[in-house]
């Protein structure tokens, strides 16, 4: 499959602070890649850097062979990635509808699909009218997927998906993450193993801002020193 990104060797500074030291990712078109490593790896700060928050000051993103090296966060979304942080975002007074309004590129975005939305979390139907303060913490996740889906994107950057949620959430927001391969390729972070594990296709190990290890995910499945020495404590 052809690659939707590729960030190659990137550097990024916070502050005074090295953060990324040379991470190397590489995500096929309508797959499913997993950010892997430790707390405070930089896994994180890799999709901040990829989405402009957080530019890299040395290195090279590529999507869809489009530099995406000094642009505004705004110029890359407007090129077709969607990205949904780890503290969600979601707007807690406006509705549920409302919330997926605004996320529109262009006028019937939403319109185009609803359909397909409501079809990957049906619970957003039935609480269409609803605040989104109102919401459970699984639904608020499900609001802030379905708002990157409002517009056309091709990729998707999810950070801790299953963050917080109960395990019978989380499987359903798995089968949700697995059916948005149909219409876009999807950049994972993810702490839990297991659920990382179940849903990609692909891995990069992050350790200490740097990517050490990649490949498919069944070949990591079957290296467990791999696991112990990236992720036992993961």
């Amino acid at each position: 499959m052809s690659a939707v990104l590729t960030v190659q060797d990137i550097h990024t500074f916070i502050g005074q602070f090295h953060i990324l030291e040379g991470v190397t990712v590489e995500v096929p078109d309508h797959s499913i890649t997993a950010l892997l490593g430790r707390n405070g790896a930089g896994k994180t700060t890799t999709l901040r850097s990829i989405m402009g928050l957080n530019p890299p000051a040395r290195g090279q993103i590529q999507y869809r062979g489009q530099a995406l090296n000094g642009r505004k966060p705004y110029d890359i979304a407007q090129l077709g990635l969607g990205y949904v942080p780890d503290y969600r975002a979601i707007f807690r007074q406006l509705t549920v509808e409302e919330n997926l309004k605004i996320a529109e590129r262009r006028p019937g975005d939403l319109d185009r699909k609803r359909q397909f939305i409501f079809e990957i979390f049906p619970d957003l139907e039935k609480l269409y009218q609803w605040p989104g303060g109102q919401l459970s913490g699984g639904q608020q996740q499900m609001l802030a997927i379905a708002r990157a889906l409002v517009p056309d994107n091709s990729l998707l950057l999810i950070d801790e998906p299953s963050e917080g949620l109960a395990p019978v959430i989380i499987e359903g927001m798995m089968a949700a993450i697995r059916r948005l391969t149909a219409q876009a390729a999807v950049l994972l972070v993810e702490q839990n193993f297991r659920v990382a594990s179940q849903l990609a296709d692909r891995y990069v190990i992050i350790e200490d801002g740097r990517s050490v290890h990649s490949g498919t995910m069944p070949d990591l499945l079957a290296s467990p020193a791999l696991i112990q020495k990236y992720l036992s404590a993961a």
